[in-house]
């Protein structure tokens, strides 16, 4: 906690003292972390802090005469990585946690050469050979989006290529085509890493990257409705969870979260944060197909986010200070409606016959909410998960949060248009022209669901992807048209082209009319 520390001249002591922090037996680092979580939120903040910049100067040494040469000091990054996996554990045991995971990521990491980190993480795995990967909280969410995409492209270029040596060797003639997965043509599994092409039958836009998102959002809506017994939504949590009774098309659509990811697609879904830490549950597709998959250690506060009313009813069983077996008259059994069926599930052998007391509470509490996140949607979300892996089958995974997923798949809901405004491109029109400075009038006095429906007009989708807005590239073209014309989009490029109306009514009406009537594509 030395102050003196923050200062570059003393580098040399403080890297000494991290390496002898990195060193100590295990015993030791388990009492180092419970007492590092005591800290206050201030102190602990301020040390990682001062790791992360001590890190960062060693990469980038503003004055690298300030330190010994490199092949002297290969040890300091190491050894400063490990002091902060002991702050980031210490940080994990504390609910809620002292900081935000966030603050652990080091921004200057997006600078160094990501994929040979991931590289040598994947050659050498965590053995003498450092690597970042081998840390993984200390990795931006952008630059392990990186990492995740250059896999996802390698593996489509390999695929590609194989497809191309396979047809060449049979002598057949290549079809572009078969470089890619295209919906309209075919569905054949070997083919799912192949990348997206997607064509509207008797539309005629081109697959530039909009009709696949156009294609995502078609399908969400439609596998999504409560018709299609796939899905339950939950009104007073406002998100979707899987439906107990089995269900006959699941299989057609379990691919959804791992195409969109494969093919950095943003989707507008709600799932619990539960859903997530299931898919890392393991984050690699065991070898041995009997292995359970999706299985996640799951509490009340889970269900919470689900189910809330039902959590809330659960806590007070809990918490009840009377008689619960005589008022509450429960057993370890539990039932469930399926197409108008009531059906009795037993929680544990012979839970029908099982009494819940104020003993067994808990142990009733836990086993229903596994029942319901757990075992009850077991074959629906082996399903979703294999299928998610199927196509996302990169060690990558292995680096994310389940947080971190959830952004990867849906993006940030946050709309920052200010952000956006900031980083547009322009094309004929300069950002002091009168009808830009309309449109920014215009768009920033919009309410929240009409500055969706311009980011889904313009790019197809209203969700922020994960490098936020600027990583949109949005570009506004002057549309040497009548103003009498609508607006259009090219959401293959996130492009508006926009003509020069003359008055900012005429453009706000103009403008509304184009975003609220914006499905499907033509030439």
């Amino acid at each position: 906690q030395n102050p003196q520390f923050n200062i570059t001249s003393t580098y040399v002591i403080y890297a000494h003292l991290l390496r002898q922090i990195a060193t100590l037996v295990e015993a030791d680092h388990h009492f180092l972390v419970h007492w590092l979580k005591k800290l206050s939120q201030k102190k602990f903040k301020q040390l990682v802090e001062r790791l992360l910049q001590f890190v960062s100067l060693r990469l980038f040494p503003a004055k690298p005469e300030e330190f010994p040469p490199l092949t002297k000091c290969s040890w300091w990054i190491p050894s400063a990585s490990k002091v902060l996996a002991l702050l980031n554990t210490a940080n994990n045991l504390n609910q809620p946690p002292l900081i935000p995971y966030t603050d652990f990521y080091n921004s200057t990491l997006d600078h160094i050469d990501l994929m040979e980190e991931y590289h040598t993480w994947q050659s050498f795995g965590n053995s003498h050979r450092f690597s970042f990967c081998q840390y993984p909280f200390v990795i931006s969410i952008a630059a392990k989006k990186i990492i995740i995409q250059r896999d996802s492209e390698q593996q489509m270029i390999n695929i590609a290529r194989q497809s191309l040596v396979d047809k060449v060797s049979r002598r057949q003639r290549p079809d572009m085509n078969m470089l890619f997965l295209n919906m309209k043509l075919t569905r054949k599994r070997a083919d799912l890493k192949k990348k997206l092409k997607v064509t509207f039958v008797g539309e005629a836009g081109l697959d530039m990257g909009g009709l696949t998102k156009e294609w995502f959002l078609l399908l969400i809506r439609q596998i999504f409705h409560p018709d299609y017994g796939m899905f339950t939504y939950h009104k007073d949590s406002n998100c979707h969870w899987f439906s107990s009774f089995k269900c006959d098309n699941y299989s057609e659509f379990r691919l959804l979260m791992g195409l969109a990811v494969y093919n950095s697609i943003t989707l507008d879904i709600r799932f619990p944060p539960c859903c997530y830490k299931k898919l890392l549950s393991p984050p690699i597709v065991p070898s041995d197909q009997n292995t359970p998959v999706g299985i996640c250690s799951v509490t009340i506060d889970d269900l919470c986010q689900i189910m809330p009313e039902l959590a809330h009813g659960l806590k007070e069983l809990l918490s009840y200070e009377g008689n619960v077996e005589e008022d509450f008259y429960s057993t370890f059994q539990v039932f469930q409606e399926e197409f108008g069926i009531i059906k009795s599930y037993n929680l544990k052998p012979g839970g029908d016959k099982i009494p819940v007391t104020n003993q067994n509470r808990k142990e009733y509490v836990q086993l229903y909410t596994d029942f319901l996140l757990n075992k009850s949607i077991y074959k629906q979300f082996a399903a979703f998960y294999c299928g998610f892996h199927s196509v996302c089958a990169s060690n990558a995974l292995m680096l994310l949060r389940p947080e971190e997923v959830e952004i990867l798949v849906c993006g940030s809901p946050e709309l920052d248009m200010h952000a956006l405004q900031r980083s547009t491109q322009y094309d004929g029109y300069a950002k002091t022209d009168l009808t830009i400075r309309y449109f920014w009038e215009v768009v920033l006095g919009f309410p929240l669901d009409l500055q969706k429906k311009l980011l889904h007009f313009t790019t197809g989708s209203d969700r922020v992807p994960v490098g936020g807005m600027a990583d949109l590239n949005f570009k506004i073209s002057k549309n040497e048209t009548s103003t009498n014309w609508l607006p259009v989009a090219h959401t293959c490029f996130n492009q508006l082209c926009l003509p020069p109306y003359k008055s900012k009514k005429d453009l706000k009406q103009k403008l509304i009319i184009g975003i609220s009537n914006s499905e499907g594509f033509g030439l």
